[in-house]
C-alpha cells in the first residue's frame, strides 16, 4: 500500500514540476531576445527565473493562500519590459539601465501588495474588479503582446528586418502542434500540449537551422546571482506604473484563488483570508523578482485546469515539484542547456497559450449585457488603449518622465479608463 502511494506521489510531483517548467521556460527566452541578452545572459535570467518561481510557489503554498497553484511569470510583466524597454531607449537609457529601473519596478511593486494584503486592503478593492475591466485588461493584453510573439515567430529579432521563412515554418507549426494537442488531444497529450510543443519543435529547430548552442563551459553549481542587472536605480517615474500593476495584480491573485477552490470542491470561508495572505505573499514574491533579476510573477489561474484534467488534488507533490524546481536552479548545465530554446519556438508555444487568454476575455464581456453604458466604456478604452499601443514611443518623450511609462503603455492606459468610467458613470437603477 505504501509503495502504491509512494508511487503515485512520485508520479504526481513530475507532472506537476512538467507543468511548473512548460509555464516558465518561454519568458525568460522572450526576455533576452527584446533586450539583446547573450546565450550566458539568457542562461542566467532562466536561472534566476527558476529558482524565484519554485520559491514563490513553495511561499504561497505554505504560507500564502496555501493552494496548489504555480506562480508563473506574468502576462502584464511581459508588456512592462516590452514597453519600458523601447521607450528607454527613445530617453537615451541603455537596455542595461532599463533592467536596472525595472528591478526598483518589482521591488516597489511587491511592497505595495504586501501592504495592501498585511493591511487587508485587498478584499476591499475587489468589487473595482467587475467583468468590464477584466474582459478588457485581457483582451489589450493580447493585443499588446501578440505583436511581440508574432515577430519572435518570424525570426524578427536582433539586427534582423525581414521573415526568417525557415524559422517561421517552424514556428507555426509548433504553434499548430500546441493548438491540435491541447483541442482535440485527452489526458497527458492535452495538459502537457505547451510542452510536448517545445520539444518537438526544438528538436526540429536543430536538425533543420542549427546545431545545439547552449554554452557547455559552465560550472556544475552555482547559486542565483543578486541584483544580476546591477543595483536597482533610483526612479520616481515608475511609481505610478508600481501602484496600477500591483491593483491589476490582486485581481489574477483572486480569480486563481476562486477557480482552483472551485476546481477542488471547496466552499472557503477563509476566502478574505486567502485573498490578503496570497496578495502579501506576491508582494514578497516580487520583491524576490526584483532582487534576483527575475521576471515577477502571479498565481496562474490556469492551475485550476490542470487540477481538473489530472485529478490531482493533493498539496504535498504540487510542493515536492516547487522544492524540485529550486533544486535544479543551482545546477547550471540543465539551465543552459533549456535556456537554448530557439526564440522562434519559445514564442510559438506563448503565442498558443494566449489563445485561452481571448477566450477567457470573450467570456467575461459576455457574461455582462453589454447595454450603450456599457459597450460605450469598453469602447473608448479598448480604441484608446489599443491606439496607444500603435503610436510611436518618440510622441512621449516631451512629457514628465513619471507619466511616459504609464501613458505610453496602451495596456495601461485602456485598463484605467474602463476602471475609472465604471466608478465615475453609474449605472442608473
Amino acid at each position: 500500500m505504501n509503495n502504491t502511494l509512494n508511487a503515485k506521489t512520485v508520479m504526481e510531483t513530475i507532472q506537476w514540476f512538467v507543468f511548473l517548467l512548460a509555464n516558465t521556460v518561454a519568458m525568460p527566452i522572450v526576455i533576452g531576445a527584446i533586450y539583446d541578452m547573450s546565450l550566458i545572459e539568457v542562461s542566467g535570467l532562466m536561472q534566476r527565473s527558476f529558482f524565484v518561481i519554485g520559491a514563490a510557489s513553495l511561499l504561497q503554498a505554505l504560507f500564502g493562500h496555501r493552494l496548489p497553484i504555480i506562480e508563473g511569470p506574468a502576462g502584464i510583466w511581459i508588456s512592462i519590459f516590452s514597453v519600458m524597454a523601447v521607450t528607454g531607449l527613445h530617453n537615451g537609457t541603455s537596455l542595461n539601465g532599463t533592467l536596472r529601473s525595472l528591478e526598483t519596478t518589482m521591488i516597489l511593486t511587491g511592497f505595495i501588495l504586501f501592504l495592501f494584503g498585511a493591511f487587508k486592503i485587498a478584499q476591499k478593492i475587489l468589487p473595482i474588479f467587475t467583468p468590464l475591466v477584466t474582459g478588457t485588461f485581457f483582451l489589450l493584453l493580447t493585443v499588446q503582446l501578440s505583436g511581440t510573439f508574432l515577430s519572435g515567430m518570424l525570426g524578427l529579432q536582433g539586427d534582423t528586418s525581414t521573415i526568417q521563412l525557415t524559422e517561421a515554418t517552424l514556428a507555426f507549426i509548433t504553434f499548430f502542434i500546441i493548438l491540435g494537442l491541447s483541442v482535440f488531444a485527452r489526458g497527458w497529450l492535452s495538459n502537457f500540449a505547451v510542452f510536448i510543443g517545445i520539444i518537438i519543435g526544438w528538436v526540429s529547430y536543430l536538425i533543420v537551422v542549427d546545431q545545439p548552442s547552449y554554452n557547455q563551459n559552465v560550472n556544475l553549481f552555482s547559486i542565483p546571482e543578486i541584483f544580476a542587472f546591477g543595483m536597482p536605480a533610483i526612479d520616481l517615474s515608475v511609481v505610478p506604473m508600481a501602484f496600477i500593476t500591483a491593483i491589476i495584480i490582486i485581481s489574477n491573485v483572486v480569480a486563481s484563488i476562486i477557480a482552483v477552490n472551485q476546481t477542488l470542491g471547496v466552499e472557503s470561508e477563509e476566502m478574505n483570508a486567502q485573498m490578503n495572505k496570497g496578495t502579501a505573499f506576491s508582494g514578497i514574491n516580487h520583491g524576490l523578482a526584483g532582487i534576483f533579476s527575475a521576471i515577477a510573477n502571479v498565481p496562474l489561474a490556469v492551475s485550476s485546469g490542470f487540477i481538473a484534467l489530472t485529478g490531482q488534488k493533493r498539496k504535498m507533490p504540487f510542493i515536492y515539484a516547487a522544492i524540485l524546481l529550486i533544486f535544479i536552479a543551482f545546477f547550471p548545465p540543465i539551465i543552459s542547456l533549456i535556456s537554448s530554446i530557439p526564440s522562434p519556438i519559445a514564442n510559438a508555444a506563448l503565442m498558443a497559450s494566449f489563445i485561452q487568454l481571448v477566450g477567457l476575455a470573450i467570456r467575461n464581456l459576455a457574461s455582462v449585457q453589454l447595454d450603450s453604458r456599457k459597450a460605450t466604456i469598453v469602447g473608448i478604452a479598448y480604441l484608446i488603449g489599443m491606439g496607444t499601443m500603435f503610436l510611436p514611443t518618440e510622441v512621449f518623450v516631451d512629457l514628465p518622465s513619471i507619466l511616459q511609462n504609464v501613458i505610453s503603455n496602451g495596456l495601461l492606459v485602456g485598463t484605467i479608463l474602463v476602471i475609472l468610467m465604471e466608478q465615475l458613470w453609474k449605472e442608473e437603477k
